[in-house]
């Protein structure tokens, strides 16, 4: 494997651990508070507020169906970088199988053009 390839590696690593890192020191998620849509429309932020105190999401149930989660953005982040160190993993994975191009800019526009040439012809027959 090439220097830039082992060195992005080594940068997708880094970024895993940092986001493990920050992600440590999150409370660990409780159950689920319910808040129906008629007392948040009734006591609006207040009932959020209430739900949420001691609990890391609650959620608003519309016509006794659960349809929407509120949290406080603290949680929003902590979940983000969930997604992001999954993303960050595969990425990894991805380029530890060989699963990536490397190509300068021009070189991938026009792989893109071909690719869109390609579908068209494809799509027309």
């Amino acid at each position: 494997m090439g220097s830039r390839n082992t060195s992005l590696i080594h940068t997708i690593d880094n970024t895993i651990n940092r986001t493990k890192n920050s992600a440590f020191y999150q409370a660990e998620p409780h159950s689920m508070e319910n808040l129906n849509a008629n007392d948040l429309k009734v006591r609006g932020v207040a009932a959020i507020e209430e739900a949420l105190n001691g609990q890391s999401e609650a959620s608003i149930s519309v016509r006794g169906t659960q349809r929407y989660v509120v949290m406080e953005m603290a949680h929003y982040h902590y979940l983000r970088e969930c997604e992001l160190d999954a993303a960050l993993a595969q990425s990894r994975a991805d380029i530890a199988a060989g699963r990536f191009v490397q190509e300068t800019a021009g070189e991938h526009a026009a792989r893109l053009e071909a690719l869109l040439l390609n579908e068209r012809s494809d799509s027309s027959k």
